[in-house]
C-alpha cells in the first residue's frame, strides 16, 4: 500500500518562504510523476507544479519564478519550495504520485497540509 507523507505547511507573511515536503513508500512500481496541487476554499482543486522522473518540471502561470519543484529520487521524496508568497496562495496543498502499475497507472494523493499566507 503506497503512502505519501508530507510535511512544512504553516502560517507565514507575504513575502515569505515555505517548503513543503512529500515523501512516498510502500510502492512496488515505479513513481513517473510527482505533483502538487492546491485547493483554496471554494474553488476547484489545481496543479501548481509537477516533475517526471526524467526531471521535467512544469509549473502553473501563478506560480512561475516563485516556486520551485525537486525530488530525490532515492528517496521518492518531493520538495516545494515556495517563495515571495502572496495572500493568494493560501491553500491546502496536496501531493500526488503517478505510479507505473500493471495493468493501468494510478494516482495515489496525500492527506494535504495547509498553507497561510497571511499578515
Amino acid at each position: 500500500q503506497v503512502q505519501l507523507v508530507e510535511s512544512g505547511g504553516g502560517l507565514v507573511q507575504p513575502g515569505g518562504s515555505l517548503r513543503l515536503s512529500c515523501a512516498a513508500s510502500g510502492s512496488a512500481f515505479p513513481i513517473v510523476a510527482m505533483h502538487w496541487h492546491r485547493q483554496a476554499p471554494g474553488k476547484q482543486r489545481e496543479m501548481v507544479a509537477m516533475i517526471t522522473d526524467i526531471g521535467t518540471t512544469i509549473y502553473a502561470d501563478s506560480v512561475k519564478e516563485r516556486f520551485n519543484i525537486s525530488r530525490d529520487s532515492a528517496k521518492n521524496t518531493v520538495y516545494l519550495q515556495m517563495d515571495r508568497l502572496k495572500p493568494e496562495d493560501t491553500a491546502i496543498y496536496y501531493c500526488k504520485v503517478v505510479i507505473r502499475s500493471t495493468p493501468n497507472w494510478r494516482d495515489v494523493w496525500g492527506q494535504g497540509t495547509q498553507v497561510t499566507v497571511s499578515s
